[in-house]
């Protein structure tokens, strides 16, 4: 893989990841490895059709974020494909709980369990599964698509108190993201809002207060990440928890 910048992300199927899918695999020399819940369905063939720039191409692999074991085994079909480094790491699967709204004094366990178990649990072991790759580097970055409303310091001016289950569970994962950075000197470890972006679960959640759609277009969100991760260093950017839409620190 000598020459290839290596970045793999997860979620691909729809909104964030598959746009940062298309983006990267637009890059010369990019191997581009994508995640998704189930290799059998009809979004598979599509995103495997996605136009590629020269020396750049998609491996997909099988990441279930509530199957715990599915990490390392996916990393033994990335190793399998003689795939010897990962260069960046974009933790973008996420969930809800099924719940999102639901208010803290009402808000179940299994609702809880579900949202820790995607957004906190699942990066912690894809982490893990990926941590020996990393290494490999020159210049490793791991990159968290956290949300504004995992902030703690600006719950109350916020209102961010109304979604506990998928908030407290992006602060788990902002949590993970400062121990990899604080871990690793080599690491560049970000935690980053990507913006109220108009996916299906931003727009619903944009109809929820009042709305028409969330405020921020996929392709800006793209565009935003894609340049902070070419333009991270360890110095300016990493342990940092980041609105990548306009460049400003979020009180953890």
């Amino acid at each position: 893989m000598t020459g290839s910048t290596v970045v793999l992300i997860t979620g691909v199927s729809r909104g964030i990841g598959r746009g940062l899918v298309e983006a990267y695999l637009s890059r010369p020399n990019h191997i581009v490895i994508g995640s998704v819940r189930d290799k059998t369905t009809p979004y598979v063939q599509e995103l495997e059709s996605l136009p590629a720039a020269e020396g750049s191409r998609l491996l997909l692999i099988k990441i279930e974020s509530t199957a715990l074991g599915d990490p390392a085994e996916a990393i033994k079909d990335v190793e399998a494909a003689g795939i010897d480094h990962i260069d960046v790491v974009i933790a973008n699967a996420g969930g809800t709980g099924g719940g999102a709204f639901q208010p803290l004094d009402t808000v179940s366990v299994d609702m809880m369990t579900q949202a820790f178990n995607v957004n906190a649990l699942g990066p912690v072991v894809l982490y893990q599964a990926v941590y020996p790759l990393l290494q490999k580097s020159k210049t490793p970055k791991w990159i968290s698509i956290s949300s504004a409303v995992a902030t703690i310091g600006n719950m109350e001016t916020r209102q961010t108190h109304i979604v506990p289950a998928y908030g407290a569970a992006k602060a788990a994962l902002n949590w993970v993201t400062v121990a990899a950075h604080s871990a690793n000197k080599w690491l560049i470890a970000v935690a980053m809002h990507p913006g109220f972006v108009q996916t299906d679960l931003g727009n619903s959640a944009a109809k929820k207060i009042g709305l028409e759609k969330a405020t921020t277009t996929t392709e800006e969100c793209i565009d935003a990440i894609t340049r902070f991760v070419d333009n991270a260093t360890r110095e300016k950017s990493s342990g940092k928890f980041v609105n990548v839409i306009d460049g400003t620190e979020i009180p953890w």
